[in-house]
């Protein structure tokens, strides 16, 4: 007999599960989130020189940049529509937080709202900026910042513990299916509890499946993803030269290694922005600087570190980017478009985009026999462009 054929086990990702999710813009008062937030979402958030400036969370949507999107317009001409991504800037924290100093509960429970974080470092000086600890120390600041998070974590994870110690201990070693269970879960959050404390984020522990889904129940902040935006002083960034960068990227490495970092000014980027509406000045004006804006790359980072990809419908009324998952099911995907697509979906039609831009048109890459048909389990793949076929018709053309 032949072997059996291995079962890989699909891991699971932390955090929620979904695809309309959201970034929080974080860090100490004073950093530069909301001139950032401001700047990147063209909105008119205040951005004072002064702590707390930022106290109910401010929430908006930008468009995720795509080549593949732009070239698909060119083809069929129609109405595009982008992907977006939700960011939120959050109120700046200070030391204590987790013990509610400042605004530091209200802090922490915004963040518990969002998916992944845009963690945002002061990396400029400037005498009338003031800085909340009355001098620039990056590596001090990111230190701040994640000891009030993992404080935070050790605190819900505590009273999780502590609420339900004594019940466990009654079980002893038998009981019911149930019992296990749950001192399955209690055993695996005491753990999580114990990386905590040694002063680890959640997000970089080595988790099997079943680990997650108890870690996923809990709302816990160091579990999130996290880009690292150092704001420079606008000198700094077009010279690309920057006296704080080095001591920032080596807190990274050492503490969360594998992180990325990306250095903006948010002066650049505001300038930029305000010429948003005039197109030729704002070519002009990076001319002149010698610069691009940072937020594309930033955008598309923020999106990736979610786990999320683009798929797209292309035809005679709109080309569109939807978001998903990367990983999942057509099913999975077709939900982004409508619940009945997916529940009634029967199969797909699937141009991979490298062979319809190859082909020219979709004409010639059916021609060419580049026209795939997937069932509705198969795994949706990045720039994907699909017809689903389901009970309702032929959807979403």
């Amino acid at each position: 007999m032949p072997p059996k054929k291995q079962v890989v086990e699909e891991k699971i990702q932390l955090g929620r599960p979904g695809n309309n999710l959201k970034i929080g813009v974080v860090g100490l008062p004073n950093v530069g989130k909301s001139t950032f937030f401001n700047a990147i979402t063209s909105s008119s958030v205040p951005a004072e020189n002064y702590p707390f400036c930022t106290i109910e969370p401010e929430e908006s949507r930008v468009a995720v940049p795509d080549d593949r999107l732009d070239w698909l317009f060119t083809l069929y001409t129609s109405k595009k529509i982008p992907a977006f991504l939700t960011i939120i800037d959050i109120a700046g924290l200070v030391k204590g937080a987790s013990e509610g100093h400042g605004l530091g509960n209200a802090f922490l429970s915004h963040i518990s709202a969002v998916d992944g974080i845009f963690h945002v470092v002061r990396a400029f000086d400037d005498p009338d900026v003031v800085h909340v600890d009355d001098e620039v120390n990056p590596g001090r600041d990111l230190e701040t910042i994640h000891n009030e998070l993992r404080l935070k974590d050790t605190a819900m994870l505590n009273k999780y513990i502590d609420g339900n110690a004594r019940n466990i201990e009654r079980m002893g070693s038998g009981g019911t299916v149930d019992d296990k269970k749950r001192k399955e879960e209690f055993a695996i959050v005491t753990k999580v509890r114990d990386w905590v404390v040694a002063g680890n984020d959640v997000r970089k522990g080595n988790w099997s499946n079943r680990e997650v889904d108890v870690i996923n129940a809990q709302p816990l902040l160091t579990s999130k993803p996290v880009t690292y935006l150092a704001n420079v002083s606008e000198k700094d960034y077009i010279r690309k030269k920057n006296k704080y960068l080095p001591a920032i990227k080596k807190w990274i490495d050492e503490n969360n290694p594998g992180d990325k970092l990306i250095p903006f000014s948010g002066v650049f980027e505001t300038a930029l922005a305000a010429l948003s509406e005039d197109a030729a000045a704002a070519a002009q004006f990076l001319e002149s600087k010698g610069a691009v804006s940072a937020f594309p790359k930033i955008i598309t980072l923020g999106y990736d570190q979610l786990h999320l990809m683009h798929f797209f419908t292309a035809g005679e009324v709109e080309v569109r980017a939807w978001t998903c998952r990367k990983g999942v099911k057509m099913t999975e995907a077709a939900r982004c478009i409508h619940n009945d697509i997916a529940d009634s979906l029967i199969q797909v039609d699937v141009m991979k985009f490298d062979d319809l831009k190859a082909a020219g048109s979709e004409a010639d890459l059916r021609a060419a026999g580049k026209l795939h048909i997937r069932g509705k389990d198969a795994i949706i793949e990045d720039g994907d462009i699909v017809y689903f076929r389901s009970g309702m018709g032929r959807a979403k053309k």
